[in-house]
């Protein structure tokens, strides 16, 4: 039997191809195994069911590989695209996750290592161990008269019931009875008068509770608007509801007290209250040095509140609200300070929720020669006084407000040196170790986010600079009693009035102010603040 013939390589095919089939030499898609397994030549050409067109037009299942060479190669290009968005956006993660476990690294080894405001002084630490020991007076060791202020809006009588009183009771405890005086000034609701009622019957050393359920704001001084108008400015009715808490010291039978310490409606640690007292800027004998100290308060665990009345060493106003808080403008001594871990930062002006006063500022002084330097550094001021006693108080003029805890520590405080090289220290003190807050939560972090805050200066000196702090004031240099020209509203029946530059003396509290007028809504409404900020005009 003959073998079998061979056939030519040409008699394989199997089936007829067209010019189509044949135009490409080799083709990647049609190599490719999967694509190979999808679909054969004689599919390819196979029109789509109905079924097939259906099911393409959901999202999902439109992402099947399509088929036809031509389709193939832009799903590929599609499929390779998305892996790299995935590629990019798994970087982007990564670097993200990375980042985050530095910055978590950095602040635990800050913490542990280098924490900021969290080990004072020595003798803070001696003044809280002989406190703890809970006997009455031992906060106090050398018996100091203290006269404590406040003043509160307590509606719902929270303040009078809760944890602000408490406070306040155990502050007088270490204190003692007989070195205390409590003085408190209220308006509100009925609520609030119970509270305070209630209140009264624990305190235990001398006081005076007084509760009115409201301020006639005619008692306060008005101004006149551009239109004619009369109205309160708020300054002047705040530096009011303040002044009434201290009316016990305008008393010629009152004892005379050592220090004054003026409290707001915070949350406070006692013991903290006792070092602002008596541990701020110590000598080298133990006893505290200073015009003013101030608390630093927060109104949550990174935020500090108090910026319209704080002003640095060179009268600037605050950076952004947190740590270190004061800008790089200047010589930038407070900030300077901060950094390093004073107790008694430099400043011009403070408030912080609680401030310790040298209390010979706030009482009529029997010593003539006292009394006459008194008399001669309030004079400077353009506000008109009633005595050389230290009262708040607002600015007299029209559109420039000041507030009234920055203008209580321009009238005490030292003045300027002749030589401008010299470093200023005014006698006012801010005090970071003592630290205070508006809710309970706020004040049971700020122990853990003082640890770390170091971490924030380089942020803190890029986003000044970025939101242009501080802002520009144009009486910060002036000095009390020197003449300046000043640009001032001044009235002029026939069109209201104008701004016109005018020279006179310069008051004390040219740092203080910025072009404003926050003026009381005599009667607000359900849900509006008694508050309002009036344009200034000539766009100011």
């Amino acid at each position: 039997m003959p073998p079998p013939r061979l056939l030519h390589p040409d008699e394989y095919e199997l089936v007829s191809r067209s010019s189509f089939d044949s135009r490409d030499s080799f083709d990647l898609d049609a190599a490719d195994f999967e694509s190979h397994a999808a679909a054969s030549p004689s599919y390819i050409h196979t029109k789509p069911s109905r079924l097939s067109r259906i099911l393409s037009l959901f999202p999902f299942i439109g992402r099947l590989t399509p088929r036809g060479r031509t389709g193939q190669a832009a799903w590929k290009k599609r499929r390779h695209t998305g892996f790299r968005r995935r590629l990019s956006l798994r970087r982007l993660c990564f670097i993200l996750f990375a980042l985050s476990g530095i910055i978590l690294g950095l602040a635990v080894l800050t913490a542990i290592v280098r924490p900021s405001y969290t080990y004072p002084p020595g003798h803070y630490n001696t003044l809280r161990r002989e406190a703890n020991t809970k006997e009455p007076g031992k906060g106090n060791p050398r018996n100091e008269k203290v006269f404590i202020a406040a003043t509160l809006y307590d509606k719902d009588g929270e303040l009078g019931r809760g944890r602000w009183a408490e406070n306040v009771l155990e502050l007088i405890l270490l204190l003692g009875n007989d070195n205390t005086f409590l003085s408190i000034y209220e308006n509100g609701g009925p609520d609030g008068e119970a509270a305070l009622k209630d209140f009264e019957k624990k305190v235990e050393c001398k006081r005076s509770i007084v509760f009115e359920e409201h301020l006639d704001i005619k008692e306060v001084p008005r101004i006149t608007l551009a239109d004619g108008s009369e109205r309160t400015k708020r300054i002047a009715y705040l530096a009011e509801v303040r002044n009434r808490a201290l009316r016990p010291l305008d008393d010629p039978a009152s004892d005379r007290y050592d220090r004054l310490l003026y409290l707001n409606d915070i949350v406070f640690d006692p013991l903290e209250a006792i070092q602002l007292l008596f541990s701020t800027n110590a000598d080298e004998n133990g006893v505290a040095k200073y015009r003013a100290a101030c608390a630093v308060d927060f109104i949550n665990p990174f935020k500090f509140y108090d910026t319209f009345a704080t002003r640095d060493l060179e009268g600037f106003s605050m950076g952004i609200p947190f740590y270190p808080w004061f800008s790089g403008a200047g010589k930038a001594e407070s900030r300077r300070d901060v950094f390093d871990q004073k107790d008694a930062v430099r400043v011009r002006s403070c408030w912080g929720g609680m401030v310790a006063f040298d209390a010979k500022f706030f009482q009529q002084q029997k010593d003539k020669a006292r009394r006459r330097e008194n008399d001669e550094r309030i004079s400077t001021s353009l506000a008109t006084r009633a005595s050389s006693v230290a009262r708040f108080r607002a600015e007299p003029d029209l559109y420039w407000d000041a507030s009234e805890c920055c203008l209580i520590h321009a009238d005490i405080q030292k003045p300027p040196y002749e030589s401008k090289e010299e470093p200023i220290d005014t006698g006012i003190y801010m005090n970071p170790y003592v630290r205070v807050a508006y809710d309970t939560r706020t004040l049971a972090w700020l122990g853990v986010t003082r640890r770390f805050e170091r971490l924030y200066s380089v942020p803190h000196a890029i986003l000044n600079t970025l939101a242009g702090m501080p802002r520009l004031n144009p009486r910060r240099t002036e000095v009390a009693g020197e003449e300046v020209e000043e640009t001032v509203w001044v009235v002029d029946e026939s069109d209201g009035g104008s701004f016109k530059a005018v020279k006179r003396k310069a008051g004390t509290g040219g740092f203080c102010g910025r072009r404003e007028l926050q003026v009381i809504v005599p009667n607000p409404k359900k849900g509006q603040k008694n508050w309002e900020t009036l344009p200034v005009p000539g766009g100011y």
